[in-house]
């Protein structure tokens, strides 16, 4: 008897792991359930600019959502365009608009990619503390990156050549400030190009004839912001929340998140903090100017 209860609980357990192993469609319901697709590693990349803002608003809802996993990657808006189109980022930080050209590319790959804006920024021109300009009009800027503009005594500085500092080619920064300031002319022959906007902010503080351009939350104390008048005769202005806001600041830009397709899941939630009033109390925090009027 104690032979034959033995020979029916292996036969018992012989069931189970077969069960087990095989690959059910109820095992492969289980696996693809919300629930499990929500604790996925919702993967972020792109602008250089937002990185720190991104970083921000990603531990502050990772607090709020202990089961939530967020990683925030740089490398430039178009580096994170490309992974969204991918398949290898589920949000692309962009400092620029989605050009058509990309967005045709997702359409081949059957994405269609969703724009939010959350934030708005104004592009600071910086140069070293101790440098006595005080305002540029945007024709002198152009001037300045085509290289038509080669010292500072030019513009009622010192007399010291120009150091001349972009950012790189994959930049939604660079983009912008090509299309929009340069009018798509080419950069000067003896611009430099570097990687982000830290190194950019870094570069200028440590250089009297160096000048860049950032993003408004790295425009802090060790550089000095100079003031922009759109044309001749205008009032030169600052990257001010209010003006940025009243349009009156002219080299400024939205900033944007891209999701493939409408958001659903935790990367809806994650879109709808980044909005909320708690996101855009962030935003403010790090630099950059809200959505909310």
């Amino acid at each position: 008897m104690k032979k034959i209860l033995i020979a029916s609980l292996i036969m018992l357990l012989t069931s189970f792991s077969a069960v087990g192993c095989g690959n059910t469609a109820s095992e492969e319901k289980e696996n693809n359930s919300p629930e499990v697709q929500e604790n996925k590693i919702i993967q972020i990349k792109g602008s250089d600019t937002m990185v720190y803002l991104s970083q921000a608003l990603a531990e502050e809802f990772m607090k709020r959502n202990p089961g939530a996993q967020l990683a925030v990657k740089g490398g430039g808006s178009g580096i994170g365009i490309t992974a969204l189109i991918d398949g290898t980022a589920d949000i692309a930080n962009s400092s620029r608009k989605m050009k058509e050209e990309e967005k045709a590319e997702a359409e081949t790959k059957g994405i269609n990619p969703v724009e939010y804006v959350i934030a708005l920024d104004g592009l600071a021109i910086i140069a070293h503390p101790d440098n006595p300009v005080e305002g540029l009009t945007l024709a002198q800027i152009k001037d300045i990156y085509t290289g038509k503009i080669k010292n500072w005594k030019e513009l009622g500085g010192k007399d010291q050549p120009i150091r001349l500092i972009s950012r790189e080619a994959n930049s939604g920064t660079y983009a912008y400030f090509r299309e929009f300031v340069l009018k798509d002319e080419e950069y000067g022959s003896n611009a430099e190009f570097l990687a982000t906007s830290k190194i950019i902010a870094e570069t200028v503080a440590q250089d009297s004839t160096a000048i860049g351009y950032v993003g408004e939350a790295y425009a802090r104390d060790k550089v000095k912001k100079i003031k922009i008048a759109k044309e001749p005769g205008q009032q030169y202005l600052d990257p001010t929340e209010e003006n940025i806001i009243k349009g009156l600041y002219p080299i400024s830009r939205p900033l944007q998140v891209y999701t493939a397709g409408e958001a659903t899941g935790v990367i809806k939630d994650f879109v709808d903090f980044m909005l909320s009033a708690d996101g855009q109390q962030i935003v403010r925090e790090i630099g950059y100017t809200t959505i909310n009027k």
